[in-house]
């Protein structure tokens, strides 16, 4: 069968060619009995717009890269699924790549995505170095942060307010009483696992104290052994604050089923994101909320808004979020 043009849509619907391109154009004007018998038109003679044919033509692809570094952290495929929503609502797709936060296959794939001719690239857990900035820079192709900021005023970040989250973490715990308090941190190579580290730190040494940190890689395995080791020293800890939700469940695992200890009453356990998983019943996570929706909804904006204009300048947004008690920990409300 010869593909149908948007011509042979446009003779059926009694249109000018013109009037289908913007039908099927998001943000394009067309009045609703156009819309109608456009779709309709089409509809009967199985046409669907060519996308890379537009993009030639419009130099906008419509396709925004996102690079994640891993899924297995139920915080991830959650943001993703807001991001790519969000996105379609405004006209734009997802292409979504994986990448460790190793440089040389950051740098692979942000080539592919170079090559792919994106509109933008948004990075979500993902190191970003100089030289990626600069090429990016360079094609013209703005990129946003989510969850991860950098130094340096050329590129945009959004994240939650971390270092905030682990000082309000902190004041929490000394509210409840707690003496021996641990952190399993998140990977210190990240600036969200050493933000909430930099709060979490901060606030204890003003009530006098010094908590036992393990860097937990934001990795289960690497938190549940964390958990051994710390609960192995004398004294240990009555209260751990986790780096992610994705090793705090790791370390209630731990402490319930191997060592048979009782959370919250022989330790305390909070964790940093609220994922939905956190209020499931067998877990009933105390936990510091990242707002996922307003950060998914800052990273949008910024990035169209950049591709629209792109002398609009880097922004840096943080978002606070609120501490939700639950079941792993006992004493004053939130």
């Amino acid at each position: 069968m010869e593909k149908v043009t948007s011509l042979q849509v446009a003779r059926r619907a009694g249109v000018s060619q013109s009037a289908v391109s913007r039908v099927f154009t998001p943000g394009a004007s067309a009045s609703a009995r156009t819309v109608e018998r456009v779709k309709q038109a089409a509809a009967e003679l199985g046409y669907r717009p060519n996308m890379m044919a537009r993009a030639m033509i419009t130099g906008k692809s419509r396709i925004i890269g996102l690079v994640v570094a891993y899924l297995d952290n139920q915080f991830y495929p959650l943001a993703l699924q807001l991001l790519s929503n969000a996105l379609q609502t405004k006209g734009s797709h997802i292409l979504v790549f994986t990448a460790s936060n190793s440089q040389g296959a950051a740098e692979e794939v942000m080539q592919e995505l170079l090559d792919y001719q994106v509109d933008g690239i948004i990075t979500a857990s993902v190191g970003m170095t100089n030289d990626l900035t600069a090429r990016c820079a360079a094609a013209g192709i703005p990129v946003v942060m989510f969850n991860r900021g950098q130094e340096g005023d050329d590129i945009s970040a959004v994240t939650s307010a971390n270092k905030a989250g682990g000082k309000a973490v902190a004041e929490f715990l000394l509210a409840c009483g707690h003496q021996e308090i641990a952190h399993i941190s998140g990977w210190s190579g990240s600036s969200t696992g050493r933000d909430r580290k930099e709060g979490f730190i901060e606030a204890l040494a003003i009530a006098g104290k010094k908590p036992q940190i393990i860097d937990g890689m934001f990795d289960r395995d690497t938190a549940a052994e964390a958990t051994r080791t710390l609960m192995r020293r004398d004294p240990p800890p009555d209260a751990i604050f986790v780096g992610n939700d994705h090793m705090a469940f790791a370390v209630l695992d731990t402490l319930r089923q191997e060592l048979g200890l009782r959370v919250p009453d022989d330790v305390a356990v909070i964790g940093y994101d609220d994922v939905p998983l956190a209020a499931w019943p067998a877990y009933n996570l105390t936990t510091m909320r990242q707002p996922v929706n307003r950060m998914v909804e800052a990273t949008v904006e910024i990035l169209l808004t950049r591709i629209d204009d792109p002398a609009t300048p880097a922004r840096r947004i943080e978002i606070e979020g609120p501490l939700i008690a639950r079941g792993t920990t006992k004493g004053p409300e939130t």
